[in-house]
């Protein structure tokens, strides 16, 4: 195809919108099993704890008006791997059952646009007894025409309308991912900027991931006064950016708004928002802005525009929370679309305590020096980082060769902080078939303690490739000679010189078993 045949899209409708759908549908979970879709920054048990804090403060709210009897609906739009409902869901069970506070009874929906997703979900051994409490639920969802919600394990449906409560809305990551129109403003006017889309030649066989990958955008603009028609629902704010911006390309979220209106009609009390996403809420962040380039992840994100947002449903009677500080990587934002907001005191108060003071966002920053300083911390810094990061199983993970070097020098006290986190952690641990065995990075440790009862349960736990490692069948040989299960000390005895005929250990613990 020459230069001149290259098709021009309005940037909404252009084909990588029907390859993102596509490379979704295809990789289901993979796509964040392999670490394509980065997921940690917005599924993180620190974000969880902050969005949990503020539905608790919600709901309590919600009580405080006198709303107690009616449920309300926590909707999760692009629920992806489901580690982020998993962490927020149990945090804010314990959260209502250790206050004991009298409110509405609420459900959790995870919802996404793949099913082989809902799939995963519905046989995930960490999400199954929120199932059967019926706090937690699924549901297939199309963020560009869906209308209502089917619930896949109550088969419950939600139209307009059905909810008495307002609707709880969580978007991470999501505002980002869906389509939205390009717009370009300079001398008062509004130009929609166009696309063509250059693939390399051969393309045409390959895989979304790697077509979106390899695509070249090219801008083309024209003349758009429909922007600023009486006719347009959202010309008063691209009338604000005409006014205020010069040479500048904004990314303007009309699909996302038509979505929250769609979700906002579900309910007869309106809806909160949570979102967090690399997007600005500032206008003057988005002036002097160059075309846009794609973000390559497996897929491909964009900037989320929280400004249009927040402006739209401003206009409506919307309070829009978001921090009085500039963002490093994550803007986190709180929009109460309900009657009389500022009757929500907990909730902003959650808002101010959870997210303004110090937030998700100040902790990732942390996190970006506890990488690159991980080999200088002491044991008490890093106990106290993992307690900061609610004891989180990729911190465990990062940090379990630097706890190893440093039992040897570690107190009682010391010592019992790292076992009790150990088993807060496996409480709190979302499996998602990563590459290494936590259960047995846990057992070793608890090994190298003397916890040998404790160390135990975590052999027992790993996925038995350790069978063919003799240095750890010895660890377990010793663990159950510590215990007193002779026998299988013996076993695991008999194991590791089946690997290695020469090993010291396992040869003089065989020395102790002579009437076995």
């Amino acid at each position: 195809m020459t230069h001149r045949d290259q098709k021009i899209y309005r940037f909404s409708e252009a084909p990588i919108w029907e390859l993102q759908r596509t490379y979704y549908e295809e990789q289901g979970i993979g796509a964040w099993q392999s670490e394509d879709v980065p997921q940690y920054i917005t599924s993180n048990p620190s974000i969880a704890v902050a969005y949990a804090e503020i539905v608790f403060g919600f709901l309590q709210d919600r009580a405080r008006l006198g709303y107690t009897l009616e449920p309300v609906t926590i909707l999760e739009l692009g629920a992806g791997s489901g580690r982020l409902a998993y962490h927020i869901v149990k945090e804010l069970c314990e959260l209502r059952d250790y206050s004991g506070i009298v409110l509405p009874p609420f459900r959790y929906v995870m919802s996404d646009l793949a099913f082989k997703n809902i799939a995963f979900w519905q046989q995930h051994r960490s999400l199954l007894p929120f199932v059967e409490q019926g706090v937690l639920d699924f549901a297939q969802f199309d963020a560009v025409h869906g209308t209502e919600l089917h619930l896949t394990q109550s088969g419950d449906r939600i139209r307009t309308g059905d909810l008495q409560q307002p609707l709880l809305v969580i978007a991470n990551y999501f505002f980002d991912s869906i389509p939205q129109e390009l717009i370009y403003v300079d001398e008062n006017k509004i130009y929609e900027c166009m696309v063509s889309l250059h693939f390399p030649e051969g393309d045409a066989e390959s895989s979304a991931a790697d077509m979106l990958k390899n695509v070249i955008p090219e801008y083309h603009y024209r003349r758009a006064d429909e922007y600023e028609q009486e006719s347009y629902p959202y010309r008063e704010v691209v009338g604000l950016y005409s006014q205020k911006l010069e040479d500048s390309h904004i990314l303007f979220p009309a699909v996302g708004l038509q979505c929250l209106e769609r979700l906002g009609r579900l309910s007869q009390e309106g809806f909160l928002l949570l979102t967090a996403d690399k997007g600005d809420h500032r206008i003057e962040n988005w002036e002097y802005n160059e075309p846009p380039k794609l973000i390559h992840h497996g897929s491909f994100s964009l900037t989320a525009n929280y400004h249009a947002i927040g402006y739209v449903f401003e206009q409506k009677g919307a309070m829009s929370l978001f921090t009085s500080h500039p963002y490093n990587h994550l803007n986190i934002g709180c929009m109460l679309m309900v009657p009389n907001p500022h009757s929500y005191g907990l909730t902003r108060l959650a808002y101010r305590r959870f997210v303004e003071r110090f937030g998700p966002d100040d902790f990732f920053s942390i996190k970006e020096w506890f990488d690159s300083h991980l080999d200088l911390m002491e044991i008490n810094q890093l106990l106290a980082f993992w307690r900061l990061g609610g004891y989180d199983a990729q911190l465990f993970l990062q940090s379990a060769k630097r706890l190893s070097n440093l039992i040897p020098t570690c107190d009682e006290e010391e010592l019992s902080d790292i076992r009790q986190g150990i088993l807060l952690m496996w409480d709190g641990y979302y499996p998602m078939e990563l590459n290494r065995d936590l259960a047995l990075d846990c057992a070793m440790l608890l090994y190298q303690m003397d916890m040998f009862k404790d160390a135990l349960l975590f052999f027992e736990r790993t996925n038995n490739e350790y069978r063919n490692d003799a240095s750890v069948l010895y660890e377990m040989a010793i663990c159950y000679y510590e215990v007193g299960e002779d026998a299988a000390a013996r076993d695991f005895a008999r194991n590791t010189l089946e690997l290695a005929p020469e090993h010291e250990g396992a040869l003089a613990l065989m020395t102790l078993f002579p009437s076995l």
